[in-house]
């Protein structure tokens, strides 16, 4: 069987010859590390992305069927994107840089993680009718490359065995991403209510048209997948009413899209303690869990499956740091996938990019045991 026909018989409870071994990519500093170590060409992690070429390249090298992110879409950004630009500079070294969604980040010298939030620029309406909402606008031609689409199936689809997906987006990650966590609060429970929903509205019809365009183009897709990241190990960033009320008619309108171009796989990406998002998303068509963190809190695949049925699939739940630590620790792990897999409908996956003190040799040895689980 090819990848693309395992994924879609064990994500369509159907029979596999066996478990593909995919993955959620890799942190930066990982890959250096591994070319130091001497594992990996150093000219590997310069250009790295997900599903490109390089990619594909450590898929072979370490074993890993494909990686969950071969994921195609139109521009659904804000167009253009703000100039990234320097707005104050600190005497320790760090700055405060505007970001390309209008986020002002403290960007510090040697560091590796997410950016602190300085400041925002989409504080009221007057920003978004001005800066914001133009930005926003549905110029497809502008936002559509309809001859890289046209030529998409013959050019990529039947070049490759892997799951091939159209990107949909995200209905409330980016606004926060714009807004900021603290800005998305004070917008949408303090200050204008009706702007919050104006600019969730026009985001997501510009996303949704930048969708419909590229699957009218007759390109083929195995899955449509959002990105959301609106949860932290506490929960959501607003309440599951609010997340019900603003973005429910938006998934809604998107698997309608999807399904009406025979698409009846959609994945999406939200870090975090997902469990009280979970009915809205469900409710609304999102039928595939990624990467399903397992973090402080443990598992949660199980609990949703139990409650959902088989109205939620997964891919991931496979805690990652077992691969910082040794053959016993990823053996354990093994196990647990391989009762995950037991009910059906769940492909396991690092449960997001490996990341810097992950050693080579467990990461060898976790693709080629995962393989030998059984569907």
């Amino acid at each position: 069987m090819t990848n693309r026909e395992r994924t879609y018989n064990i994500l369509h409870f159907k029979n596999a010859d066996r478990m593909p071994a995919v993955h959620f990519g890799y942190w930066p500093e990982l890959l250096s590390e591994w070319a130091k170590q001497g594992f990996i060409d150093s000219s590997i992690p310069e250009g790295y992305y997900d599903g490109g070429p390089k990619d594909n390249e450590l898929d072979k090298i370490i074993g890993w069927d494909y990686n969950w992110q071969h994921n195609y879409c139109g521009y659904n950004g804000l167009l253009p994107p703000f100039e990234r630009k320097v707005v104050k500079e600190f005497p320790d070294g760090s700055k405060a840089m505007l970001n390309g969604n209008g986020i002002v980040e403290k960007i510090s010298p040697g560091a590796a993680s997410i950016p602190g939030e300085y400041d925002y620029l989409l504080k009221d309406r007057e920003a978004f009718e001005t800066l914001f909402k133009p930005k926003m606008s549905v110029d497809i031609e502008k936002r559509v490359n309809f001859d890289f689409f046209r030529s998409f199936n013959k050019e990529i689809y039947e070049k490759t065995d892997v799951p091939i997906g159209i990107h949909l987006g995200s209905v409330m990650g980016s606004i926060r991403d714009m807004t900021s966590v603290k800005g998305m609060s004070y917008l949408m429970y303090d200050d204008d209510e009706d702007l919050f929903g104006d600019i969730v509205d026009t985001y997501a019809e510009m996303q949704y048209e930048t969708a419909k365009a590229v699957l009218e183009t007759g390109a083929k897709f195995d899955f449509a997948h959002y990105w959301e990241d609106i949860c932290f190990n506490g929960g959501p960033l607003l309440s599951p009413a609010k997340f019900d009320e603003l973005c429910s008619k938006h998934y809604r309108k998107r698997t309608e899209l999807c399904h009406a171009h025979g698409i009846d796989i959609i994945s999406l990406d939200c870090d975090g303690v997902v469990e009280k998002l979970l009915p809205v998303w469900v409710e609304n068509g999102v039928n595939v869990m990624f990467p399903i963190e397992v973090g402080t809190w443990g598992d949660q695949f199980e609990k949703a499956r139990s409650k959902f049925g088989k109205a939620v699939l997964g891919v991931g739940g496979m805690d990652k740091t077992a691969l910082r630590k040794d053959k016993k620790a990823v053996d354990a792990e093994l196990e647990r996938m391989k009762r995950l897999a037991s009910l059906g409908g769940f492909i396991p996956c690092p449960d997001h990019r490996l990341m810097p003190g992950t050693k080579f040799e467990l990461t060898v040895y976790y693709c080629e045991e995962i393989k030998k689980i059984g569907w």
